[in-house]
């Protein structure tokens, strides 16, 4: 990195603040757009509830060797001050934008006013956009280079709503902050003329399509050296978790009998319900043989069957969690001998159909450590390692380059945590947008740092390498299973 930044940091500490955030709180709930609501039903895997209900722990690993220098900090803190800087000025574009997203709540992959708005901010923000990236109508990237040469840092902004309930799970927030650390970190380059290029991907359908593997299997990671993001919960004021995720596979059963009338003739059907409820029955009693670490939910889909008809059809649908993919693949075969076994004794005909596996979330210990030191030192944030019940698209992504995800808490209600009506209204509250900005200011100096300090970037790779080793991959303990909602 060159020391010229030093030369600069004078400069730096004597720009303005820029003005108060205009407070869009005030707009009347009224004249916002309801909860989306769709006539139709929606199948949908309920999977990323990052809900921290307990104190998190201050204690953080001790930040790497080239923090020790008294030059590295003085670098440091001037690259610091640009960046916050950077989001002070965009402050109220950004706090504007997380509420136009909030505002007008899409599922998966129907994310087309959210890619529309962010692909406008980022080309106004000088960043080359293309849209409906990799064939998906709502996936974008927009990319920046400085100079010859260098580095990519990745960032994810995510978009897609939940059913009924809106932004409760808070990517409006994810949204913005993909955004203002991509500029922040683009500011950087150029102050301290770094070679490299920043890539902030739209992600669409995280909320159980699977889209980052989807984009992932596309080539849309292939070009990119770390990748970041973070993700709102519950929880204290202050506190960022940097644990793991559970690995998911969501499951499709269907059963397929014959009909008949259930009072004249019911020998003469077959009945797919009969198999749903065994297999059902099953799966419960599975339970008592599983690790208090796995999970396994699913419901019955509703039918519109007339009661004495004999049901010769009955569809479910599963989720399947485990700490790690290896042990969650383990899992899915004793539940799908579940669904095989109740379609045998049933004589019913029996289809499943599998999704794209979620695996569970790699925390690069370097970067968490590079991050930790930011958002502690600066910002006087809490910093745990907590382990987490839900599950991410994102930890495919950190299987394939080294990632990092942090979650940070924001102001909510009692039982108001991820995927609750409560959760969507904190997600638009200005405390709320406030501890955004603070965890995507450390987010960005570890952008930064990636790009601009070799050293640092082979102790990323190195721990990448080094497999589980070199990861947190922390989950829940014996104590923990019962303070996330599942």
């Amino acid at each position: 990195m060159s020391h010229k930044m030093l030369d600069d940091h004078n400069k730096i500490d004597q720009r303005n603040s820029s003005e108060e955030s205009e407070d869009h709180d005030k707009q009347p709930s009224s004249d916002r757009p309801s909860t989306l609501v769709n006539s139709e039903p929606v199948h949908f895997e309920s999977c990323c509830d990052f809900s921290a209900r307990r104190s998190l722990p201050s204690s953080v690993d001790p930040p790497p060797k080239y923090l020790d220098s008294s030059t590295s900090v003085q670098l440091m803190s001037a690259v610091m001050s640009v960046i916050e800087s950077t989001m002070q000025t965009l402050d109220n574009d950004l706090r504007a934008l997380s509420l136009q997203i909030h505002d007008h709540p899409e599922l998966m992959f129907e994310e087309r006013y959210a890619h529309d708005i962010l692909c406008d901010f980022m080309e106004r923000h000088g960043f080359a956009v293309t849209r409906h990236y990799l064939g998906l109508e709502t996936a974008w990237r927009a990319e920046f280079t400085h100079g010859k040469g260098g580095r990519t840092l990745g960032i994810n902004s995510e978009m897609d709503a939940l059913p009924v309930i809106g932004h409760a799970c808070g990517h409006n927030l994810i949204a913005v902050s993909g955004v203002g650390v991509a500029i922040a970190v683009k500011s950087a380059l150029q102050t301290y003329d770094v070679p490299g290029t920043v890539v902030l991907l739209g992600t669409p359908g995280e909320e159980g399509g699977a889209g980052k593997a989807v984009m992932l299997e596309r080539g849309g990671y292939r070009d990119i050296d770390v990748c970041l993001m973070c993700h709102p919960a519950a929880g204290p004021a202050g506190s960022v978790s940097l644990g793991s995720c559970l690995a998911m596979q969501s499951l499709e059963a269907e059963f397929f009998g014959r009909s008949a009338h259930a009072g004249n003739a019911p020998w003469d059907g077959t009945n797919a319900l009969d198999a749903a409820f065994l297999a059902y029955s099953s799966i419960s009693v599975l339970r008592q043989q599983i690790k208090p670490d796995h999970r396994i939910h699913g419901v019955i889909q509703g039918s519109k069957s007339a009661v004495n008809v004999i049901p010769d059809y009955a569809g479910m649908r599963w989720l399947v969690r485990a700490p790690t993919k290896d042990q969650l693949s383990v899992l899915v075969e004793r539940v799908k001998a579940c669904f095989e076994g109740a379609a045998l004794a049933t004589s019913c005909r029996f289809k499943l159909t599998e999704g794209i596996p979620y695996h569970d979330l790699r925390q690069n210990s370097v970067l968490a450590a590079c991050f930790s030191h930011a958002v502690s030192n600066s910002f006087g944030m809490n910093i745990g390692q907590r382990g987490f019940g839900a599950s991410t698209d994102f930890g495919n992504v950190s299987y394939a380059l080294p990632s990092l995800h942090p979650s940070f808490a924001i102001p909510t209600v009692a039982n108001g945590g991820n995927h609750t009506p409560a959760f969507a209204e904190s997600a638009r509250s200005t405390d709320a947008h406030k501890a955004t900005m603070t965890v995507s200011k450390g987010l960005a100096w570890t952008g930064f740092r990636v790009i601009a300090d070799d050293e640092l970037f082979q102790q990323v790779r190195g721990a990448y390498e080094s497999g589980p080793a070199g990861v947190q991959q922390l989950i829940l303990s014996d104590s923990d299973t019962h303070q996330t909602e599942l």
